[in-house]
């Protein structure tokens, strides 16, 4: 050993080593990455300012015109808030069934709770090509649902090839990604705090307002996140159960893509899609540095 080598600290030594390890582990999945992920999305970028020519050619150009007639085009414009309306609805909406499951699950202990993670997580093994053709032979006109309103003496709605059946799809879909979020950020709901606000006098309601809520709060945030990306990209339910009459902008990409053979637009509209999830990053950071305050 050199006589520099031995003026190094110990402290700076084995920093030096940790550093070394952590970059050889974090070399194998950041070469993924770049390849599976970063060069196809510049490849996006750069197909985005191409031109389309008749017949699904390809002109090696640099033009704004898929990003200009985009967001001048009335049909593109109701698409993508048609799109983020919807996703935020089924967010909402699976927030709502799912928010009452987790904190039961949370407060639960033992084998019961075991099982009950399993029933959650099980839906998660069966393809949601699958799960959304029995949601179709639910919500048919003939269907069990249908037949089940219909003899309690309602008119059926149409709950099929419109935008109710695909917000019902998808919510029952994304449940088990919002439930375990929720369970995930669960972690500062301390139950000696219940007790404490019930023992201070605290209806159940607004234990539940003042105390549970803002504490499960991070939750929240985590699954609304998750599941709005989810619903906002999501292809095989919107595709099936709309009955190619919502549209929505991950079917818009594939018949641009696949119909039209438009690739320099269905470029431009999966980048804005992109933004889209950027944009919903920055509002889940922003909300996340409010909560922790």
């Amino acid at each position: 050993m050199t006589t520099a080598a031995l003026d190094i600290p110990l402290s700076d030594q084995k920093s030096s080593s940790a550093a070394g390890i952590a970059l050889t582990l974090l070399l194998p999945i950041a070469l993924v990455n770049a390849i599976g992920f970063i060069l196809p999305v510049l490849n996006l970028a750069r197909m985005s300012f191409n031109e389309a020519l008749p017949g699904g050619g390809i002109a090696e150009a640099f033009t704004a015109a898929n990003w200009t007639g985009l967001l001048e085009d009335g049909f593109y414009i109701e698409l993508i808030t048609n799109s983020i309306v919807v996703s935020l609805g089924i967010t909402l909406a699976t927030l709502l069934v799912s928010y009452p499951i987790a904190l039961y699950l949370h407060r639960a202990s033992g084998a019961w709770r075991t099982f009950l993670t399993v029933l959650v997580i099980s839906p998660l093994l069966t393809s949601a090509v699958v799960r959304t053709y029995g949601w179709i032979a639910l919500l048919a006109e003939q269907g069990p649902v249908a037949n089940v309103i219909a003899s309690m003496g309602f008119e059926p709605p149409r709950m099929m090839f419109n935008t109710t059946g695909v917000v019902i799809g998808l919510t029952e879909i994304l449940m088990p990604y919002m439930i375990l979020s929720l369970m995930a950020g669960f972690g500062r709901l301390d139950p000696k705090v219940e007790e404490a606000a019930r023992t201070l006098g605290a209806p159940p309601f607004r234990t539940f307002w003042r105390v549970i809520l803002p504490l499960t709060l991070p939750g929240i945030a985590l699954g609304c996140l998750l599941c709005f990306v989810l619903a906002i990209s999501s292809f095989i339910t919107p595709k099936l159960m709309g009955g190619g009459r919502v549209f929505l902008l991950a079917t818009e990409i594939y018949d641009q893509a696949i119909v039209t053979l438009n690739w320099p637009l269905a470029a431009t509209l999966s980048m804005l899609v992109l933004v889209i999830f950027g944009a919903a990053l920055a509002v889940y950071s922003r909300i996340l540095h409010v909560i922790e305050g």
